[in-house]
């Protein structure tokens, strides 16, 4: 760095009237004292040739402190990997608070266990082919947790069917002893006596029974209406 050079005539400055504003009240004086600070800063060797070499010292930056120093690179590195940890503590955190040991978790389409979906927890397949119904203590059905019962066949009711009955007629032969003495007249077509006396009159009456059948097969009937999902419960 060369030598500070003064670059303002003060002597000229006392020549001018008195109210010029460019006039400096006492320029002898203030040409003094700037004589003497070029002189000052002139001998300061350290800015007349200056020579930088390292890194300039400060304490290094540490967590834990609030004073002002150098940041350095491992410095930064390490905050900001403890800052990703809080991050992802903090979402762990709130993942455990909406699934508690207990809960069940439901996918449309993804079969994976939530283990590797949501990244913690013991989960195990849950509720094949059954659908949830709700707590009821009012109900030895539902006072139970994971309670099963139902059956997917329909089950027929208790109940009476009727029958519908109907005489067309039937037929009953009578058969009587031999008569002798009879006009043959009575033998012939339709004749109530036969050629050997017998009497031979028929009657007719009858019984018929009809029953209907209503429905179908109870297999596979008794479902709501349903539609399938991934169930897993958390155990651990």
């Amino acid at each position: 760095m060369s030598n500070y050079v003064k670059a303002t005539d003060f002597a000229s400055k006392d020549a001018l009237l008195t109210g010029d504003p460019l006039k400096i009240v006492s320029g002898t004086e203030i040409n003094d004292e700037y004589n003497a600070i070029q002189t000052a800063v002139n001998s300061k060797a350290d800015i007349n040739s200056p020579t930088l070499t390292g890194i300039p010292s400060a304490p290094n930056a540490s967590a834990g402190t609030n004073t002002t120093q150098l940041a350095t690179t491992n410095f930064v590195t390490t905050a900001l990997t403890n800052y990703s940890a809080v991050v992802d503590a903090a979402i762990l955190a709130a993942k455990l608070a909406l699934y508690p040991v207990g809960s069940i978790y439901t996918n449309a389409t993804n079969s994976t266990n939530p283990a590797t979906l949501l990244g913690f927890g013991t989960w195990t397949a849950f509720g094949a082919g059954r659908v949830p119904v709700g707590f009821d203590a009012g109900n030895t059905l539902f006072d139970a947790a994971e309670e099963t019962g139902g059956s997917a066949d329909a089950v027929v009711v208790s109940h009476t069917h009727t029958a519908t009955v109907t005489d067309p007629g039937h037929s009953h032969k009578q058969t009587n002893d031999n008569l002798t003495g009879v006009d043959n007249d009575y033998y012939g077509a339709g004749a109530r006596y036969n050629a050997n006396g017998q009497n031979t009159s028929t009657e007719t009456t009858g019984v018929s029974v009809s029953n209907s059948t209503v429905g179908v097969s109870g297999t596979n009937q008794n479902y709501q209406p349903y539609i399938t999902v991934h169930m897993w419960k958390r155990t651990a």
